[in-house]
């Protein structure tokens, strides 16, 4: 157990954020604070292998992987956060599983999100419905660490670019105007998709403009995407790593998506990302720094937060937001 003495050079603290991609990318802002505010520690984040890549070798900071299936595994985690002798842990997650686990180090300062077991330090219980970016701000400031900027911390490493670059060597686009399309999303969330066939338009028109459209996403978006590539566009499912696709995001002009990952991911790129919201809570879950690009058609069954539209409702929030109202939108914001 951690004697509770003041911080002192070389003493460790321990960042949870367990969470999916996007979650992880909201926060990797808040992350590179505490890092900062930390200059004389010993910085570690514990987070999924899935999202380790993605600030592996940021200046600062340690990154540690936690494969979130098995006893055995759990058991491995646990034991090694009780040797680790963290002096300050920060859950940056909330769920049951990271909570255990901040406990567990025996840390003398153990923050969280809302008060519980866990925690010596907490956000009050019962406060407004925020962003989580802005939710994790005031988490920052309850500590007295300067709060984010919204914009994620994610280095490009060089190998990175310069596989990118190949690629689009290999593709003749490197002088190309790029458009990113994601018309996917998880296959618990089909509720969340924008129809197939307004994609297909979105981008035809978008080509003869005189644009070039690359459909990204993973394995469970290839059936979409080679059936959109047939329309416009490239086809690049399963192409990029995590941060080869955010090396992509830096090269194109915009990014239209659905309401998943790589809308986050991308938006860590620094470009404008257009997001389709419809039965999910933009003001809540969007992008950071997007809040100006969200596309969302507001009907009094949005948000339900259904994974499934009922038939009867035709998927009125999504489907009445037609390609031509994106390229009017567009071109308002002066990006064709």
């Amino acid at each position: 157990m951690n004697s509770c003495q003041p911080m002192q050079a070389g003493n460790r603290v321990l960042v949870i954020k367990l969470g999916a991609l996007g979650d992880v990318v909201l926060a990797s802002a808040h992350i590179r604070c505490i890092v900062e505010a930390y200059p004389d520690a010993r910085v570690t984040l514990l987070t999924t292998p899935g999202c380790s890549e993605l600030l592996q070798g940021q200046s600062g900071l340690e990154v540690v992987a936690f494969r979130r299936r098995g006893f055995a595994e759990m058991w491995r985690v646990l034991t090694w956060l009780r040797r680790s002798r963290f002096a300050v842990v920060f859950d940056l997650q909330g769920s049951l599983r990271s909570r255990i686990m901040t406990r567990v180090s025996g840390a003398c300062r153990r923050i969280g999100r809302e008060p519980g077991f866990a925690y010596t330090h907490a956000l009050p219980a019962g406060g407004d419905r925020k962003h989580a970016f802005d939710e994790l701000n005031d988490l920052l400031a309850s500590q007295g660490i300067d709060v984010a900027a919204p914009q994620a911390w994610l280095a490009i490493p060089e190998d990175a670019n310069n596989r990118m670059d190949a690629w689009l060597d290999h593709h003749d686009l490197q002088t190309a105007k790029l458009v990113l399309m994601h018309a996917g999303s998880s296959h618990r969330w089909p509720s969340k998709r924008w129809e197939t066939a307004h994609y297909a338009g979105l981008a035809q028109d978008l080509e003869r403009r005189g644009y070039k459209v690359i459909w990204i996403g993973g394995e469970e978006d290839k059936d979409i995407n080679r059936q959109l590539a047939g329309y416009a566009g490239i086809d690049a499912t399963g192409q990029f790593s995590f941060i080869r696709l955010a090396a992509l995001g830096r090269r194109a002009c915009f990014a239209v998506v659905n309401d998943s990952a790589p809308m986050h991911l991308l938006a860590a790129s620094g470009i404008p990302v257009y997001a389709f919201f419809g039965p999910t809570d933009w003001e809540r879950s969007h992008a950071s720094g997007q809040a100006q690009h969200v596309l969302h058609n507001a009907v009094d069954c949005s948000p339900c937060y259904r994974r499934m539209c009922p038939p009867e409702r035709s998927h009125a929030c999504l489907s009445g937001i037609t390609p031509a109202m994106v390229i009017d939108r567009l071109e308002r914001d002066g990006r064709l």
